[in-house]
């Protein structure tokens, strides 16, 4: 994903934490993003795990303007299509084949393959793309395995998600072919479930304030 192709930095430079959400009822899309937002988290990941996906992303590219709203879980060439065609501003895949990858290229928005081995990382360098998510984060081998990659392979910078929390998010932040780290600790499923926006708004900002080591940026 060369940067040329995002209209300000790179998606892995808008905030230290992409939010990975999973949205239930199409009606809390709007809320929840506009919580996002305003904690300091843009750039809001929505996972194709659930039938209210597509509409959640179409309302909150159509009634969130502050927010830069892409998809998650993206699998197949026609889902590329739907998303774009919904709103999505970027797309994120767990994994990548040929035809999925040709896709994302071909769909005109940021894109973050999946990759959990050095030979899938080498593999996308080779077409030209260097912004990857790493995934499954933890149970791949987390900041050793990343730390290891930074030296043979320093053109490749990840977007770790997997198993990351408040806690080990810095240590990730920390290491020099890390952007922003993925995750879903500030949007508790009871603080949805109950709807307080004003929670999830909070914990979003202690998110946004996270850097190398834990500090501020």
């Amino acid at each position: 994903m060369p940067s040329s192709s995002w209209p300000s930095s790179s998606l892995l430079d808008l905030a230290p934490v992409l939010p990975v959400v999973v949205i239930e009822d199409a009606a809390d899309a709007v809320p929840l993003a506009r919580a996002l937002v305003a904690g300091g988290l843009p750039a809001i990941e929505v996972t194709l795990r659930t039938p209210a996906a597509l509409e959640a992303l179409r309302a909150i590219a159509g009634e969130v303007p502050g927010a830069v709203v892409g998809a998650g879980t993206v699998l197949t060439p026609g889902q590329v299509k739907e998303c774009v065609g919904a709103g999505a501003r970027f797309l994120v895949s767990p994994g990548w084949t040929e035809l999925l990858l040709e896709a994302m290229q071909a769909s005109g928005v940021p894109f973050l393959p999946g990759v959990s081995t050095t030979s899938e990382v080498v593999a996308l360098l080779e077409r030209g793309v260097r912004e990857m998510k790493f995934f499954p984060a933890q149970a791949a081998g987390g900041t050793a395995y990343l730390r290891s990659l930074a030296g043979p392979l320093p053109q490749a910078r990840f977007c770790p998600t997997g198993g990351i929390g408040i806690n080990s998010a810095p240590e990730y932040l920390a290491l020099p072919n890390v952007g922003c780290v993925g995750g879903s600790w500030m949007i508790p499923a009871d603080a949805v479930a109950a709807r307080d926006w004003g929670r999830i708004e909070a914990l979003a900002r202690e998110a946004a304030a996270l850097s190398a080591g834990g500090t501020c940026r």
